[in-house]
């Protein structure tokens, strides 16, 4: 009778990941641990408490618990964001909307009140205002620093090296600095644009009262159709020259990437420098210009320094942005509750900007010049 051999049982093929021991698995998170410590300290806590702020009627009482004066801080809701959105809105119809909200949101009658605080106050004016200098800058800055980063890319150009170090002065002066310096020139007296206005004046024969022009604190509007005070147009000059640097010097990088036997094959089938320029340079340079534009309606939307040390918002608070509100109700007016909600307010406005923006030019996406 034959006999059958039992064969040797195979070793068990080792199933992946099934041996990592626990240590191996929580690494990657030890190495993100720190990472997320600092961003919840720094980021999230600070907008987390911001929010809960928004939300109370947190003031300067609020501030001390071992003060006499201490007073904690009340729960009112959505009162602080309502008061800041019915604020400006004109008589009857501005109080038709008071009464809806309050009804709307269990208020009592009368509790909306917008922002007695701060005269000539209008949040949606503001925010219109504050959205047309963002776009009237960018536009100006994204221009000009495509021109020059052209015009300084040409070959054999004399001081190309030198021109470049110029342009980035700007960029490396600080704010306060650059604020404090065009005030000054904006001076209707003794400011350097006014006196190079009466010299070219002089050539003319005219006379130097014409150019004594008060940039900053003329409350009429220079041109009838548009309702913008001269202080716009005199900060307007000073970011475009603030702004075009940064602009000039993505695309230069951008100018570098592009080959040239694109350049050689267009002139090969007859194109001219203009139809080169819009043919080749443009679409080679939008993958780079794109995200420096949407990066500068960020920065212009919340430009501080050139709003609040020039003309200070004025005149007549007409060139206020929403981020100088904030400033002063936190540091003028003590009212932390309501700077917390005026803050969220600019964080939804930038974050629907923002999308907004990358919507329309597929800022975040990659595509093919």
């Amino acid at each position: 009778m034959a006999s059958f051999t039992s064969p040797k049982s195979s070793p068990a093929i080792p199933v992946p990941g099934r041996g990592r021991s626990l240590s191996r698995r929580i690494t990657p998170y030890l190495y993100l641990a720190p990472a997320f410590i600092i961003m919840g300290l720094i980021t999230f806590y600070p907008m987390a408490y911001q929010i809960w702020m928004s939300g109370t009627n947190y003031g300067v009482r609020s501030l001390n618990p071992r003060s006499a004066t201490y007073q904690a801080p009340e729960w009112v809701g959505a009162q602080n964001y309502l008061n800041i959105l019915v604020s400006g809105l004109p008589g009857e119809t501005g109080e038709s909307i008071s009464r809806t909200l309050e009804g709307l949101f269990g208020l009592e009658a009368g509790t909306l009140k917008g922002l007695p605080t701060i005269p000539n106050f209008s949040f949606i004016n503001m925010l219109i205002f504050n959205l047309w200098w963002t776009f009237s800058n960018v536009i100006f800055h994204v221009a000009l620093g495509i021109v020059i980063a052209v015009i300084l890319n040409i070959e054999g150009l004399w001081g190309r090296a030198i021109y470049r170090a110029i342009y980035i002065l700007p960029i490396v002066i600080p704010s306060l600095i650059i604020a404090t310096v065009w005030r000054n020139m904006y001076d209707p007296d003794f400011g350097a644009i006014n006196q190079l206005l009466r010299i070219f004046g002089a050539l003319f024969n005219l006379p130097p009262e014409l150019f004594a022009i008060r940039w900053i604190d003329q409350v009429e509007p220079p041109f009838s159709p548009l309702p913008l005070p001269l202080s716009y147009f005199a900060m307007l000059i000073t970011n475009i020259w603030l702004g075009w640097p940064f602009m000039t010097i993505v695309a230069t990088g951008a100018l570098q990437s592009i080959p040239k036997d694109l350049y050689e094959a267009a002139s090969v089938d007859g194109a001219s420098g203009l139809q080169k320029f819009w043919s080749i340079t443009l679409p080679m340079l939008r993958p780079a210009m794109v995200p420096a534009a949407v990066l500068g309606i960020i920065t212009t939307f919340n430009l501080f320094h050139i709003i609040y040390f020039i003309s200070g918002g004025g005149p007549l608070r007409q060139t206020e942005i929403l981020v100088t509100t904030a400033f002063r109700l936190v540091n003028e007016n003590r009212l932390y509750g309501m700077a917390a909600a005026f803050c969220v307010y600019i964080f939804i406005v930038l974050l629907l900007l923002t999308m907004l923006t990358n919507r329309i030019t597929r800022a975040t996406e990659s595509y093919d010049a």
